[in-house]
């Protein structure tokens, strides 16, 4: 049985608050759009009984920044689940200028599933893993 991830989109617009000194979307900005887009695909996704019983944190970024944003540039975040381990799994990320398509930035992010009480690790489960699933 072949196993597609759910590729979740969100589209924004590039505002004066994004940019740095340099006039261009600051790569802090970057990782919060990462982590914004992951949240939310989270909260569409999940049930609400998933949502109280487990949090997810992330433990690891790399992103790879490849062009520029600017003022007014319509972006396009792209998210999907790949690889998932015990307790951690692997979330990808293409930031993209809407109107040419070009790749702006690339991440991979890990992220850890909690407990929601006692904040410990705990097991991924098969019936989270369809979560995030086409």
């Amino acid at each position: 049985m072949e196993v597609n991830p759910e590729i979740y989109e969100k589209n924004l617009v590039v505002e004066d608050k994004h940019l740095d000194k340099q006039e261009h979307v600051n790569n802090v900005q970057y990782v919060q759009w990462i982590q914004d887009v992951a949240e939310e695909h989270w909260e569409v996704r999940a049930s609400e009984e998933q949502k109280s019983e487990v949090v997810w944190v992330v433990v690891k970024h790399e992103i790879s920044y490849k062009k520029e944003a600017f003022l007014g540039d319509n972006i396009s975040l792209q998210t999907y689940v790949g690889e998932t381990t015990h307790v951690t799994s692997v979330r990808h990320v293409i930031i993209k200028n809407a109107d040419t398509e070009k790749v702006l930035a690339e991440a991979k992010t890990t992220w850890c599933l909690l407990d929601a009480e006692t904040k410990k690790p705990v097991k991924i489960s098969e019936e989270l893993k369809r979560v995030f699933l086409q």
